[in-house]
């Protein structure tokens, strides 16, 4: 198990100095991450052919594996790899991945090594920036928005540079500047390491020596036949999994939950056990935020391309730019919310957890109200100005910078040591569901009267209200952490 040493002193009230090169990694494997993602249902659509049913099933089936594969990275850094190596393996990955999107005929092992790549990275980098401070330490929430920052830094960039060579140039050069900036991130973290001391090691562990550098080396080697044997197993598997119900899809992680909790409740202590329950409950809520936030790479993309009117003296903006709105605004707002956090939560007013939770999911809501009109306009006009889905995209900043980086810090807090990176999977993995969700949604909804925005309102505001209706209970189960 990874060991969850801090070298701050505890009396500091700096943030710790690990903190920059935590945040450069992460903005790097972002801007690798979200250029990819930005380019991808456009690229489906316009360049290969994909009909936007099928287009979106890809998004959907994409970024629902992005997010369910931490809980086995998770896993594996908490009894076997560490942090430190979880991280650099899962960074060599998915810069494979990234580089081989650049051919057309790679596309599935490429969204596989991407996959897997992430599943090894994404837990871990947030689970070792949480074992840097120490439990109860008021700078752990602004810590953590700082570092959100970098995320969306870097997601800002990606679809000025891949976006711009994708749409522009040729898909190939957008692909292939993911992969660049996925190897940035690599370096950045491998030059850092000193600065971590033994924070995300294993027991026993000082440094990472030239044996565990040959272990990350051949780890990554290893995936791409692991890859491409679990392609050659889904030919064979696809048709049955086609004909499996979404209930059944969905279903099947949150069993996996429920399987989890009872297997946890014989080894974990009453208070362990209610801070987990609580996780859990806070996952399922967190579900309905991203159904309707990862609608931005989905239909909020075609909305950009087909119903938004681009034009700019002349000049048509590439659909892909209305990505980066989002992260621009966590850039320039993200520093605001760290500090208001941060003496919110040493003022006598804190707001829990969930509170902040809650106001996020119905800010959101209000960006849906929005967009659903917005949506009306196109129908009658044909399209509509890019004001509307820049004061969406506004609306979903203010309420993402109140739920993700607040959730994640949550779960660093409340997870015992020992399943700290697993906790870490498990919200991944309702992230997961959402991803899923949010690809699919529109086809689901086709054969209803319900458009696909006025439902998002619903959903977002209904679960806004009973998350904080139900804080109570889960400041209970929290015990004082959150």
């Amino acid at each position: 198990m990874a060991t969850p040493i801090t070298t701050e002193p505890v009396t500091s009230e700096r943030h710790p100095r690990a903190l920059p090169t935590l945040f450069f990694t992460e903005m790097w494997e972002r801007f690798s991450y979200y250029g990819m993602r930005a380019l991808l249902v456009l690229y489906l659509v316009n360049a290969l052919g994909y009909e936007r049913r099928d287009a979106l099933a890809v998004y959907a089936t994409y970024t629902g594996l992005v997010y369910i594969t931490p809980i086995f990275g998770g896993y594996l850094a908490d009894r076997f790899l560490g942090y430190r190596k979880a991280i650099l393996i899962g960074g060599l990955v998915m810069a494979m991945g990234h580089f081989a999107m650049a051919f057309p005929a790679l596309l599935k092992p490429a969204l596989g090594l991407i996959i897997i790549g992430n599943g090894f990275f994404k837990p871990n980098i947030s689970t070792l920036l949480g074992s840097l401070y120490r439990e109860h330490d008021p700078r752990r929430d602004g810590g953590f928005t700082i570092f959100y920052i970098g995320i969306n830094l870097g997601a800002f960039i990606a679809p000025l540079i891949a976006g711009t060579l994708g749409e522009k140039i040729g898909w190939h050069w957008g692909f292939g500047s993911a992969g660049v900036g996925m190897l940035f991130a690599v370096i950045w973290f491998v030059r850092g390491q000193h600065k971590l001391g033994k924070a995300g090691l294993l027991p026993g562990q000082d440094k990472l020596d030239r044996r565990a550098w040959w272990h990350i080396v051949l780890i990554s080697a290893l995936m791409i036949p692991f890859v491409y044997a679990v392609i050659s197993t889904g030919n064979v598997l696809t048709p049955l999994w086609n004909r499996i119900g979404t209930e059944l899809k969905v279903g099947i992680p949150l069993a996996a939950f429920i399987a989890f909790l009872a297997w946890q409740q014989r080894t974990c202590s009453r208070e362990e056990w209610h801070r987990v329950l609580a996780i859990v409950i806070v996952c399922i809520f967190v579900i309905f935020f991203w159904m309707g936030f990862e609608q931005a790479g989905g239909t909020m993309n075609l909305f950009a391309d087909k119903l938004t009117d681009r034009h700019l003296f002349g000049w048509e903006i590439p659909a892909s730019y209305f990505q980066g709105i989002n992260p621009m605004l966590i850039v320039l707002l993200g520093p605001l919310f760290s500090i208001l956090w941060t003496r919110w939560d040493q003022s006598r007013y804190a707001l829990s957890t969930p509170v902040k939770m809650g106001l996020g999911i119905l800010i959101m809501g209000a960006g849906f109200i929005v967009l659903a009109i917005a949506q009306g306009r196109a129908d009658s006009l044909g399209k509509v100005g890019p004001q509307w889905l820049f004061f969406v995209y506004l609306l979903h900043t203010m309420g993402e910078l109140c739920l993700s980086p607040i959730g994640l810090s949550m779960v660093t807090k409340l997870a015992p040591v020992r399943l700290a990176a697993v906790m870490m999977g498990i919200w991944f993995t309702a992230n997961a569901i959402a991803n899923y969700l949010a690809g699919i949604l529109e086809s689901l909804l086709a054969s209803s009267s319900i458009p696909l925005y006025w439902f998002l309102v619903g959903s977002s505001l209904g679960a806004g209200v009973l998350l904080l209706l139900i804080t109570p209970l889960l400041k209970y189960l929290m015990h004082g952490k959150g």
